[in-house]
């Protein structure tokens, strides 16, 4: 299998999943207002699960960049994170339909870190499947770092969804405002090792 196809694939997955999450979101028979205040806690719950798979699209990307030859070990972590991502869904409208319950949120937590996960196990694989520069390993490093932080984070959502939602939605806001703009370190070693195999 060549890059560009498992790409095409995940970027389906990925545009699929944001569809089916906008689509959970029922709007009111009435024309007014009122009827609009029901929906907010869907939107906020809704709008948290794009920024995420947005952040995963666009790392997913990042780190598929660094790839040169596809690994049927890749594959299998690939579609392992796609499982995980595909029943965002259903827990983002879980939560928000019933207003970030705490057992909404729990499930939520969960599903988050067990995407995390396989986020992780993804990078690992690649990272094991050929050596790299000694940039593009640093910035693999600092994912490294950044795994660890989302780890415990939503380790502790969880618990702390017993004690106020609040906490664990912060803590969720917390990872991805840490993930949200893609490692330029990667995209700077790539560009180095483009410069030198022009040279």
């Amino acid at each position: 299998m060549n890059k560009t196809r498992l790409e095409a694939f995940s970027d389906g997955v990925l545009a699929i999943i944001i569809t089916i999450m906008v689509l959970e979101i029922k709007m009111p028979h009435e024309a007014s207002w009122e009827a609009l205040k029901p929906l907010l806690p869907v939107f906020v719950s809704y709008l948290l699960s794009f920024v995420y798979v947005g952040i995963y699209w666009g790392n997913h990307h990042h780190i598929l960049h660094t790839v040169k030859r596809i690994t049927s070990g890749m594959i299998w972590a690939n579609m392992n994170l796609l499982f995980w991502l595909s029943l965002i869904p259903l827990a983002t409208g879980w939560m928000g339909e019933n207003h970030f319950a705490p057992n909404t949120v729990v499930v939520y937590a969960v599903l988050l870190l067990l995407c995390g996960i396989s986020f992780t196990i993804l990078q690992y694989t690649i990272m094991n499947s050929s050596r790299f520069s000694a940039e593009l390993e640093e910035a693999f490093s600092n994912l490294k770092v950044k795994g660890i932080i989302s780890v415990i984070c939503y380790t502790a959502a969880i618990p702390l969804a017993f004690v106020h939602t609040l906490i664990s939605g912060t803590l969720f806001a917390l990872v991805s405002a840490i993930w949200l703009i893609p490692d330029k370190k990667i995209e700077n070693a790539l560009k180095k090792i483009s410069e030198e195999e022009e040279r």
